[in-house]
């Protein structure tokens, strides 16, 4: 009999204890319904000890939790249709108002993000959802902070990870780019050509004052043109250099005037003087 009554008294003392402590780890909290009713005092970490049959514990996870926002489909302000899809970072701050408030505080978050995302891209142009996509994710979770503060819940981050475009827009898209890429390369090449021209202008200019530069740059040009192994050069002849050559060439002393006749002397004319090759013939 003793034996008997110690064993049922072990096992009404084990029964009472695996009914009564419960573990409470790190990363929870533990709420405590007492035929019903919520507790005021939050269980921490550890050891939690509960009245048998009375209390009801309630664990309730502290760690962000990552949510993948599916896919959803709208048409922006400039009426493009896109895919949109995006992932929410949120966590319980208050685990009673989260335990209470809301059946399930995972699927509330959830939709909101869901209805706000559609929202947010239909008050948005195609070149913000691609290019500015900082101002509409904190956009996004203001939208979605602001109802799940009243169930307990805070939103660490909203990021949109995705934008899908259709097909059609995605090849104007490129024929854009391309354009504004050849345009760019246009307007490149003309200033290249407009420095260009500007500086032969200045050359032009500075060999005009210095004739002897033009003749260096065609004598130049010359080297280069003959360093190819042609055989047959034709290269003109600028009327700059004709006219520097000829200011350098010496000019020749003009002729002399020929002799004049002397006047007559007592009626006779006086012979002009002969050279002395000249032949002297009897009168």
């Amino acid at each position: 009999m003793v034996v008997e009554v110690l064993s049922a008294v072990v096992v009404a003392g084990g029964a009472w204890l695996a009914a009564s402590v419960r573990v409470v780890k790190q990363y929870e909290r533990g709420l405590v319904f007492r035929f019903g009713r919520v507790r005021a005092k939050v269980r921490e970490p550890g050891l939690a000890v509960l009245v048998p049959f009375a209390d009801r514990i309630q664990k309730v996870n502290m760690q962000i939790v990552t949510m993948p926002i599916p896919a959803q489909d709208g048409i922006t302000r400039d009426n493009v249709t896109v895919r949109v899809d995006a992932v929410v970072y949120f966590k319980v701050i208050d685990p009673i108002v989260a335990a209470v408030n809301v059946q399930d505080y995972r699927s509330a978050v959830g939709q909101v993000a869901q209805t706000s995302l559609r929202s947010i891209i239909g008050k948005s142009d195609l070149d913000d959802l691609l290019s500015n996509r900082e101002r509409l994710n904190e956009g996004l979770e203001l939208m979605i902070d602001s109802p799940a503060l009243d169930w307990g819940i805070h939103i660490d981050r909203v990021e949109i990870k995705d934008v899908a475009l259709p097909e059609a827009m995605k090849r104007s898209m490129s024929r854009q780019a391309e354009a504004e890429r050849e345009r760019r390369a246009r307007v490149i090449s003309a200033d290249g050509e407009l420095q260009a021209s500007h500086k032969l202008a200045q050359a032009a200019a500075t060999m005009a004052d210095t004739p002897s530069a033009l003749q260096l740059r065609l004598l130049e040009t010359v080297v280069q043109v003959s360093s190819e192994k042609n055989s047959t050069l034709v290269l003109p002849f600028p009327v700059e250099l004709l006219r520097f050559l000829d200011a350098q060439t010496p000019k020749p002393a003009p002729p002399e005037p020929p002799a004049e006749a002397k006047p007559e002397v007592n009626g006779h004319a006086t012979p002009a003087p002969r050279s002395p090759g000249d032949a002297v013939l009897p009168d």
